[in-house]
């Protein structure tokens, strides 16, 4: 095994720990709309969830290539580096996790370990081709193809089924939903959990544990695997909330198609070795499913939060990444002050989050989270230019001749923040 110095061994604790975040903080990309429309129990589906992403931990490295090998230069880098990206990534993951916000943790990550490396290195040491080709242009790209294939999807759903049986219709679609669930898990384990891996292995490199230019061990796979999974396991029940039932109300048909596009997506970035964000992702084929069924409404309320959050994510990591890179740079004792800090940090996020507990046993109550508002110019639009069904449509629910208001009427007005 590599010979570990005491900061490496920190290095590589705190990066599983935000593996461990990372898995409760996106464990809404897989499973919020198959909890949120009942096609499966909620601790059933983060339990598959944490056994897939597990095995999609080990499909592929290419993800985690493009995080040692492409993103900033292995020579500038110290394992101290590595650490105060981690701290930037993991207290944004809290943060937005205690809010109930769908970010990225991909770009949690970037930002930090970007912050991190400028600060020591100079902006010289990141490689900006890589960060615009495969961090920022997927960024844009992939929630809007997601969106776009999965308001498609839907359409097509809706008119192939508009004469099937209603209970048969949503039965198969919820078993569908189910596969579908499985494979945004694999596909989430395939590129998320290696962007821990291509951490560790940056920080082994660093720290003289490994060659340069070296794919990661089996036993960082395995350990980020493990990490990521324990955190799927253990649910991230806030951002499921926003993700199931906060952006749009979801139909078995619009999950499926949600699921199925957002997976085809994340899959073929992390075979492209994309730092692909599977928020992004998930949440852009959320809002196109619920642009796709006629009368259906996003919450762009909730939409522009999310968008917000989406926007100040790397700069915000970068920021405490640099301060945290800074502080290090004192020697020991200014590591330790880092550490205390986060450890500090992270107690006093979890402690704020029991002011209102969110779980398994009530992630889809919607009498307090749910603002009513009406559909929007976008909704609007979409819903005008939307054909009217043709011939029987039991698989769709009766559309209202003014659906944003009747949307009103029937979603509460009271509003809680998570």
């Amino acid at each position: 095994m590599e010979s570990f110095s005491l900061i490496l061994a920190i290095v590589v604790v705190t990066a599983l720990a935000f593996d461990f975040t990372n898995g409760f903080h996106d464990t809404a990309n897989a499973m919020a709309t198959t909890i949120s429309t009942g096609a499966m129990k909620p601790k059933v589906a983060v339990a598959m969830s944490a056994v897939l992403n597990l095995v999609g931990a080990f499909l592929s490295v290419e993800v985690a290539n493009t995080i040692s090998k492409g993103l900033v230069d292995e020579a500038g880098i110290r394992p101290e580096v590595i650490f105060a990206a981690l701290v930037g990534a993991i207290l944004w993951n809290l943060l937005t996790w205690l809010v109930g916000l769908p970010s990225s943790s991909s770009h949690a990550l970037m930002g930090g370990l970007i912050g991190a490396t400028i600060a020591s290195a100079g902006v010289g040491a990141v490689h900006g081709d890589v960060l615009v080709t495969k961090v920022l242009i997927p960024a844009i790209a992939a929630p809007l193809v997601a969106g776009i294939a999965a308001m498609i999807a839907t359409r097509l759903t809706y008119s192939l089924g508009s004469k099937a049986d209603s209970q048969a219709s949503k039965k198969g679609y919820r078993a569908g939903q189910i596969a579908s669930a499985g494979l945004v898990s694999l596909a989430h384990g395939t590129n998320d959990a290696q962007k821990t891996m291509g951490v560790i292995t940056l920080a082994l490199v660093a720290g003289g544990a490994v060659a340069p230019d070296s794919d990661p061990p089996m036993w960082v796979i395995l350990s980020a695997g493990l990490a990521i999974a324990l955190g799927t396991y253990l649910g991230g029940w806030r951002i499921i909330r926003t993700m199931g039932k906060g952006l749009t109300d979801l139909q078995p048909q619009q999950g499926f198609a949600a699921q199925t596009s957002a997976a085809t997506v994340i899959l073929a970035s992390s075979h492209l070795g994309f730092s692909l964000s599977t928020t992004h992702s998930v949440s852009g084929s959320v809002m196109g499913a619920g642009l796709g069924r006629k009368g259906g409404v996003v919450r762009w309320s909730t939409a522009t939060r999310m968008f917000v959050a989406w926007g100040l994510t790397l700069p915000a990591a970068a920021l405490v990444g640099a301060l945290a890179e800074y502080v290090t740079g004192f020697g020991s004792w200014g590591t330790a002050v880092v550490a205390v800090f986060l450890i500090a940090s992270s107690a006093a996020i979890w402690k704020l989050s029991r002011r209102e507990v969110v779980d398994h046993t009530n992630v889809n109550d919607t009498e307090d989270t749910v603002e009513a508002e009406p559909a929007g110019v976008v909704t609007t639009a979409i819903a005008a230019v939307t054909p009217p069904p043709t011939g029987g449509t039991a698989s769709e629910e009766p559309v209202p001749a003014f659906p944003a208001q009747a949307t009103a009427e029937r979603t509460p007005t009271t509003t809680t923040t998570l």
